[in-house]
């Protein structure tokens, strides 16, 4: 386990000041981490990107992309980035393509044997999706039995690599690192008693470390502004936590949630809103302001997509396929509907608009607004997608396979077609 360093008001200051530095070299046209640009699941407003697309319509670029991983895509500046892995090797990589056109400008293999993915049919040992501050990456993997964050330059080179903890793996390992303030933050649930923990992004030495219960959790934390503070908030372990994300001093926690949950949570400013779905499902709303008052609760399965929170309204789309929208103060259900097929990746909406990708490699577009819902489209790429959509300058990547023996992941580039 790492051992962290006492971190003194002037490390504060300057962690922030460094990180506000860094920030200033992200447009809003870029995608820089796992959720987007405000880490939520809501897209840079002022975009209309297509509502229909399929293999021959509104594609701008198709490119296959090496080995298998659920990474979903991160785009900054001229460059993409996504996590893959080598099932025969067992080696983990970040790959970086060309904005533009696909084309694969290199490929730094971080880890070059001992992969691993964990028990679960739909696991991979690349479902990580990598962070940028505009100047280095930042990604997680499961190898060897324990998780690593490693820092790579925007050429691919290696800067630093800390273990976070031993880990024995069940279902898998997902949970993406998080920049806050100078920090990166990685939260690593297993059974033999994970961590939350803190690393300076410059040197990836340790700055605080939280211990964790001994169960299976796959969620990645969520740096909100609620209750007039910033939190860092994640479900799981039968939880519900609250940190300072500069500290990690414990802000608050509650018994909830479910043991396992794999969504990253939601603020609508007040509530804070968790899913999970092992050994039972549950949605909930809590304050957040240390009071433990639970707002609202229901039954419904949102275990793997997570939500979104927008305008005083908390939209999902469960695992098994229903869209549905929900008050966010009362969770008073407003309107559901089946989609079809089951979703492992969150939805992302821009302007009053969701896109939302299931398994089987179909994206449906609906409008997302408390009166109703309506669905615009119905858009098929590949016959696979455990990657979440992403939305940036008007177009859409997608991360999807075709099956069978032969096997491929392709990413998309969907954008309006010039006349």
């Amino acid at each position: 386990m790492i051992r962290p360093a006492l971190l003194s008001p002037l490390v504060v200051a300057g962690l922030t000041l460094a990180a506000a530095a860094h920030a200033a070299s992200l447009a809003p046209t870029d995608w820089p981490a796992w959720r987007g640009p405000t880490r939520d699941g809501i897209a840079a407003p002022g975009q209309n990107p297509p509502t229909q697309w399929s293999e021959t319509e509104n594609v701008l670029w198709k490119v296959p992309l090496p080995g298998r991983g659920h990474s979903s895509p991160t785009v900054v500046g001229e460059r993409i980035y996504l996590a893959t892995a080598d099932p025969v090797k067992r080696a983990q990589s970040v790959l970086c393509l060309d904005r533009k056109s696909g084309k694969q400008v290199w490929q730094s293999e971080v880890h070059a044997a001992n992969a691993e993915s964990g028990k679960h049919a739909n696991s991979t040992a690349a479902s990580s999706t990598v962070a940028c501050d505009g100047e280095r990456l930042f990604i997680n993997f499961l190898n060897g039995g324990a998780v690593f964050t490693s820092a790579l330059d925007l050429s691919g080179k290696l800067l630093w690599q800390q273990k976070v903890c031993d880990f024995i793996a069940h279902q898998g390992f997902a949970a993406s690192p998080v920049l806050h303030a100078g920090l990166v933050l990685v939260a690593a649930d297993h059974r033999g008693g994970g961590v939350v923990a803190a690393l300076d992004r410059n040197t990836g030495k340790p700055v605080w470390s939280e211990a964790r219960p001994k169960l299976p959790n796959y969620t990645t934390p969520a740096i909100v502004q609620a209750a007039g503070r910033t939190q860092m908030v994640l479900a799981g372990v039968n939880l519900l936590t609250s940190l300072d994300p500069l500290t990690g001093k414990k802000l608050w926690e509650i018994p909830g949630s479910t043991e396992e949950c794999v969504v990253t949570m939601v603020t609508d400013g007040e509530r804070v809103f968790a899913g999970g779905g092992y050994p039972k499902n549950h949605t909930v709303a809590v304050l957040a302001d240390g009071s433990g008052k639970v707002a609202w609760q229901n039954t419904a399965r949102v275990y793997v997509p997570s939500m979104i929170a927008k305008a005083g309204h908390l939209y999902a789309v469960m695992d098994a396929g229903v869209a549905i929208c929900w008050k966010s103060d009362t969770g008073e259900e407003l309107w559901k509907e089946r989609l079809g097929g089951d979703f492992f990746a969150s939805p992302v909406l821009v302007g009053d608009r969701i896109y939302a990708s299931n398994v089987s490699g179909k994206t449906f577009v609906f409008t997302a607004t408390p009166k109703e819902f309506k669905l615009l489209a119905q858009n098929q790429l590949g016959e696979e997608a455990y990657a979440s959509p992403v939305i940036c300058d008007g177009r859409i990547y997608l991360r999807v396979a075709t099956k069978g023996a032969a096997r491929q992941e392709h990413l998309f580039c969907v954008g309006a077609e010039k006349k």
